[in-house]
């Protein structure tokens, strides 16, 4: 890569005789008023320049493969291909593309698979201008952009809740087609009198189906059973806030 405006970085060996061309930046998001005026913040600065600004995942793979930029700064949140994916796909073709992640979300496991994905670190989306420019040139002189404290402790959060969730997916594995019925019926916000009529079952029988769901799955609520239930696709996602 090109070193930054001021000679001060050496870059990553994709241009290492231009230590003066500007930094070149692709932005990716799908709100195109952000993008741009992302864009006019940073072609304000001397020593950066924005190549091109993508509105999805798939513009923001052909536009790295076309532009071959030194820094692409990725919004994760897209519809179709998401941009942990966008990266992946970036990182494959163009290895030594410094990806930053930018998130509008406060997700504790968000640094961590960014980091996965091959990107280099995470920006939220409320930083200030210059200090996006700052990640930009630090990025592209192979700078580390967090503490690796930090993404190590990232890490670790994302790989205990990993196994947690697979966890959850054998206690719902264990759930008989009858049970997954009455999570569906609970999930419609229909009432037991409702469901044993609709199954052609006793309440009490349904009152010892719904027993036997939390036990399987180690709650102590119906709410908490629809919560995991619909969180790893096993029923459609409902408003919980309706349900009683």
């Amino acid at each position: 890569m090109a070193g930054n405006g001021n000679g001060s970085g050496t870059g990553n060996g994709k241009a290492d005789g231009a230590a003066r061309k500007p930094i070149t930046v692709l932005i990716v998001d799908d709100e195109r008023t952000f993008g741009e005026a992302l864009e006019v913040a940073l072609d304000r600065e001397k020593d950066l320049r924005v190549i091109h600004v993508a509105t999805d995942g798939l513009d923001a793979v052909a536009s790295a493969t076309q532009y071959q930029p030194d820094v692409v700064l990725m919004d994760v949140s897209m519809p179709g291909m998401n941009g942990l994916e966008a990266t992946r796909r970036i990182k494959q073709c163009d290895p030594d593309a410094a990806v930053v992640i930018l998130s509008g979300h406060d997700d504790e496991y968000m640094l961590a698979r960014a980091v996965q994905a091959g990107a280099v670190g995470l920006l939220r989306k409320t930083q200030a201008v210059g200090d996006v420019a700052s990640t930009v040139r630090r990025a592209h002189r192979g700078e580390a952009i967090h503490d690796q404290g930090e993404v190590e402790r990232a890490q670790r959060r994302l790989r205990h809740r990993r196994d947690v969730d697979g966890d959850v997916r054998g206690r719902l594995e264990r759930l008989t087609p009858r049970e997954l019925e009455i999570l569906e019926a609970m999930a419609a916000g229909r009432s037991p009198e409702e469901i044993a009529t609709r199954l052609g079952m006793s309440p009490n029988t349904l009152r010892t189906h719904t027993q036997n769901v939390l036990t399987k799955l180690r709650v102590h609520s119906k709410m908490e059973a629809l919560v995991l239930a619909i969180r790893h696709g096993k029923v459609a996602t409902v408003d919980l806030t309706e349900i009683v």
